[in-house]
């Protein structure tokens, strides 16, 4: 198989997506004091009650010496508590504080006005595929935990 011009590679795609998509979101999250890896964080734990550090490192894709930093800004922010495990002293918790929570209610709205114009903008069957193309990169290539944690 020859070699795809540089610009329909993979990576190249990915990125271009990328680019073309998150400036939308970064506007959001300057709006509201957020770094991309600081709202990645909060989106986690407006799911879960609390998480283990080392899984968020792997739900975020944020390697663990960067997520401590990132942790450690939002803590100071008040928006996430930490919480030693009772059980192994070894594993930390991770949660939204009630101020991050309510922050949920102000971003949400911004960010699925947002999903609503992406989705808007592309037919719902390419759409689909698009979402599931993706799945199926990640499931063949990524790690095993990573794909647990992103299909679920």
């Amino acid at each position: 198989m020859t070699m795809q011009a540089f610009s329909r590679s993979l990576p190249m795609m990915l990125y271009s997506a990328l680019d073309a998509v998150m400036p939308r979101f970064r506007k959001i999250f300057k709006k509201f004091g957020l770094t991309e890896q600081q709202w990645r964080v909060l989106r986690v734990l407006w799911e879960v009650d609390q998480v283990p550090f080392h899984t968020l490192a792997q739900i975020t894709l944020i390697p663990p010496p960067s997520l401590v930093g990132i942790i450690d800004r939002l803590a100071a922010s008040e928006l996430v508590g930490r919480r030693r495990s009772e059980t192994d002293r070894r594993v930390v918790y991770v949660s939204a504080t009630a101020s991050g929570q309510k922050l949920e209610n102000k971003v949400r709205a911004e960010v699925d006005r947002v999903y609503t114009d992406l989705r808007g903008s592309i037919e719902p069957a390419v759409w689909k595929q698009l979402m599931a193309g993706l799945g199926n990169i990640v499931s063949s290539c990524g790690d095993e935990a990573t794909q647990k944690q992103l299909t679920r």
